[in-house]
């Protein structure tokens, strides 16, 4: 391979380098060294000098061009071989292909993200014991728009009741439609059943989906150097076994995976809090690899790619580098204003204050935009006024005016970002 890339280069074959001189050369030394006498041997021997070295150098280069190549691809076989493929969630969805949703126009994709609770695995355990039941911890619908210019990400609670259909389990049988929290469809049938329970939710059309453990969420976060956050009180919090000063603070992986999942330490308790904080926190870690110390520094990017497939499970349509690399690209040129977060408008079920239900027809404008790709504006929860009494629960309202773009509250990425 690397003479190959030798030959592109320079136009012709390395051996006319480091083979035998070709005969004219020859032919002239002989009579150069005939006609000179002792001075014409001395500046044949020079030439001959000067060849061996090139013979050595372009010897040498190739040896170089080899290593580099083999190395490369070695490191590239490493980390596809990290990523885990979801074969199972494509043949159940292709089971139910006729009832899904049609694709998002304009180019547009849908991805679901999902953290897996999963205490199994490395250095998992110390979260809890392993019960051998997951759920989804996080869930957000990452709505990337036709144009590249704008990514909405929209987190679905796991308190949220939704109509979860039919699914297949794990050990084959087939679980029964059910009205229960969100998060308990991945306990059930995995990726495509959360998957198949968010598009009849939303009507959206997942083209791919991620699945993270704890563990790579770490990782992912190590490998970036930490994540700057503003903490406007300090935090102890022995369930989620983190300790933090107030101020402005940069968390390594184990602390991050703390802040996120913190809850009864932090502000009213409320998963609504918690999702902001996963949200920010999202935001201000895209900050961190979309700058030039991450993405332009080979050292420090093939950390985060190894870590970023390590705990990675994903479809066959997102489980190589290339499909990923083509991906990332892809959002290089998304200004950091227009990366956008916002949790489903939800308020509280009526029969029960800890679980929460759609909030309508703010839902249904929401989820009608990101099928038709139409643009979505998110402002500060401060800004945006609330339909609902219980403006703590209730995630925005949309615009009342139907021609204009609906406005829900929320962050993005450059809020994420301590003053």
């Amino acid at each position: 391979m690397g003479t190959a890339t030798h030959h592109r280069e320079d136009g012709r074959h390395v051996t006319d380098s480091a083979g035998t001189p070709a005969e004219p050369d020859d032919t002239a030394e002989h009579a150069a060294g005939d006609g000179s006498g002792a001075g014409g041997g001395g500046r044949g021997g020079g030439k001959g000098r000067r060849r061996r070295s090139m013979r050595w150098v372009a010897l040498g280069v190739s040896l170089l061009v080899l290593l580099v190549s083999g190395v490369g691809w070695w490191l590239y076989r490493k980390l596809e071989g990290n990523i885990t493929t979801d074969l199972t969630a494509v043949e159940e969805l292709e089971r139910y292909d006729r009832e899904r949703p049609l694709p998002a126009p304009h180019g547009a994709q849908n991805i679901l993200l999902i953290g897996s609770d999963s205490r199994a695995g490395a250095d998992n355990g110390k979260y809890g014991r392993d019960k051998g039941v997951q759920r989804s911890d996080t869930t957000i619908l990452l709505h990337i728009a036709g144009d590249r210019r704008s990514v909405t990400a929209v987190s679905v609670p796991r308190d949220l009741l939704v109509g979860i259909p039919s699914c297949r389990t794990a050990q084959g049988t087939r679980s029964r439609p059910q009205y229960a929290q969100f998060n308990s469809a991945f306990a059930l049938g995995g990726a495509a059943c959360t998957i198949r329970t968010v598009e009849r939710l939303t009507g959206v059309r997942i083209d791919h989906h991620m699945v993270v453990d704890f563990h790579g969420f770490k990782s992912m976060v190590d490998a970036v150097g930490g994540v700057t956050v503003c903490l406007r009180a300090s935090i102890d919090d022995a369930d989620a076994q983190l300790r933090l000063k107030a101020g402005k603070q940069t968390l390594n992986g184990e602390q991050a995976l703390g802040y996120v999942r913190a809850r009864k330490s932090l502000g009213n308790g409320s998963d609504t809090e918690r999702m902001d904080r996963q949200q920010q926190f999202l935001g201000a870690l895209f900050n961190k690899v979309q700058s030039n110390g991450v993405l332009l520094n080979p050292a420090r990017l093939y950390p985060v790619l190894d870590a970023a497939t390590s705990s990675l499970t994903t479809d066959p349509g997102l489980d190589s580098l290339k499909d990923l690399f083509d991906l990332a690209r892809s959002l290089r040129g998304v200004p950091t204003e227009r990366v956008q977060f916002l949790t489903v408008p939800r308020r509280s079920y009526p029969y029960d204050p800890n679980r929460d239900v759609l909030a309508q027809p703010a839902a249904g404008r929401l989820f009608e935009r990101l099928r038709k790709d139409a643009p979505v504006r998110v402002v500060p929860k401060e800004t945006t006024a609330s339909t609902d009494r219980d403006t703590d629960r209730d995630s925005g309202t949309g615009s009342q005016n139907p021609s204009a773009t609906p406005t829900f509250s929320g962050t993005n990425a450059t809020s994420a970002m301590c003053k």
